[in-house]
């Protein structure tokens, strides 16, 4: 006990060891339906679910405990919603990259990550691009992620004419699928912790003798990774296609980055005169966790914002973390749940995965709120806001969405005499995206 207060300044924190495992459990419980949802995101890319499963559980629990030891910070680390959907809808399907360059891409903007600590460019990042900006490309992945999960419940389906047109509404996946939005909307709106992986695991349990899925058992050996392990293509990832989606990576990966860790050390009270201390170490797991989840066979890896949870457990240091980090080790033996859980059902030419849907669905809910910020009332911000929202969903990609906002800001601020009000940056990143418009397509 003594050695976890002196490794972890338990006493300092005002916390103990049981109020700390107990925060650990209840933010893996808050999380855990990455485990889930992440094999059958990459798998529509073509990877091996098992590995995927395998190399999202090391790469989580390597990076979470980073984040235990190095910052002694009571938040969790796993692969991040939004980021695996640009990896695998944007860049893999939509642009034809084999997930062998991706997860290149990926390794490459995690250690760009790395190499850019000492030179302050990624404080110098945060600050030019434009808030409402950043809102706009959160509240895009938001509406890219909850389409997709309205067409995993078979909500929306394709159409030729109009894209898509609303589903058939009574066939069994995608009312047991409705289910599951309402019973996990109404777990959240109760403050349940764990709502999403409650609402994942009772919808399986009805999906079982609804023949909408098959109990494949409980435990196994965990899956080998020798599908995805070291497979990515570094060399690839520096063609000239593949810039600006590592650039976009690399954008992702910071922003989370940094606005969970200020977000959930505020909550701890850990911020000091509003800065936060010791978070070099932290951006530094985030990063170092990436290259390891890309070599592994995952996708980035962030700060999860459902540290939180923990975090109103009592959670106020690394120790909580470490006790995530070991349970994410302990669900590399749950595959067969995973298989039972996520294995989809074939509808027509469309496979729908009504048990794993509705998280998306409300992912993307909760990642519109920054848009209450915008200055919608001044065209020169909601026009770039705007063609980033629309754009990210419609194009099925966060690049294109990121450079119609970014070109946009810069025209427009630029054409009313308010050129100031954009950083010098802004600038040379509009510019460097249109010139990819000319002379690369």
């Amino acid at each position: 006990m003594s050695s976890l207060d002196r490794l972890f300044a338990l006493t300092a924190h005002r916390t103990n060891v049981r109020t700390e495992i107990l925060a650990g459990v209840t933010t893996f419980m808050t999380m855990a339906y990455i485990i889930f949802v992440q094999p059958a995101v990459l798998g529509a890319a073509g990877m091996d679910r098992g590995a995927v499963l395998t190399a999202t559980c090391l790469a989580s629990a390597l990076a979470t405990a980073l984040m235990a030891l190095l910052a002694n910070y009571p938040i969790a680390i796993a692969p991040g919603m939004g980021h695996n959907f640009f990896f695998v809808y944007s860049v893999v399907i939509a642009m034809k990259v084999p997930w062998q360059v991706a997860l290149g891409g990926v390794a490459t903007a995690g250690l760009l990550f790395i190499a850019t600590a000492g030179f302050g460019l990624r404080e110098r990042l945060i600050t030019a691009i434009p808030a409402s900006l950043k809102h706009a490309i959160a509240g895009g992945i938001g509406l890219l992620i909850a389409s997709i999960g309205l067409q995993w419940a078979g909500i929306i389906v394709g159409s030729p004419g109009t894209l898509v047109t609303l589903g058939g509404l009574h066939g069994r996946p995608t009312l047991l699928a409705i289910g599951a939005l309402t019973l996990t909307a109404i777990l959240m709106a109760r403050r349940v912790p764990g709502a999403f992986l409650w609402g994942i695991l009772l919808a399986t349990v009805a999906a079982v003798p609804l023949g909408l899925a098959r109990f494949e058992g409980v435990m196994s050996p965990p899956p080998s990774l020798a599908p995805t392990l070291l497979k990515l293509d570094l060399a690839g990832a520096f063609s000239p296609k593949m810039l600006p989606v590592v650039f976009v990576f690399f954008f992702l990966a910071l922003f989370d980055s940094v606005g969970t860790l200020v977000g959930v050390a505020s909550q701890a009270g850990l911020m000091r005169d509003g800065s936060l201390p010791r978070a070099r170490e932290a951006l530094l797991s985030d990063a170092i966790g990436t290259v390891a989840g890309a070599a592994l066979g995952t996708s980035t890896v962030t700060a999860y914002i459902e540290s939180g949870a923990g975090v109103a457990a009592g959670g106020r240091t690394g120790l909580t973390s470490l006790v995530t980090a070991g349970l994410f080790l302990l669900s590399l033996f749950f595959y067969p749940l995973v298989r039972t859980i996520g294995g989809g059902v074939p509808n027509g030419s469309a496979t729908l995965y009504p048990t794993i849907a509705a998280p998306l669905i409300l992912v993307g809910t909760l990642m519109l709120g920054g848009l209450r910020d915008v200055a919608w009332d001044d065209i020169t911000e909601a026009v770039p806001v705007f063609l980033t929202l629309i754009m990210i969903p419609l194009a099925v990609s966060i690049t294109d969405g990121v450079a119609f906002g970014l070109i946009a800001y810069a025209v427009l601020k630029l054409a009313t005499g308010r050129g100031r009000e954009a950083h010098a940056l802004v600038y040379v990143f509009a510019a460097l995206l249109g010139a990819r418009y000319i002379f690369l397509r």
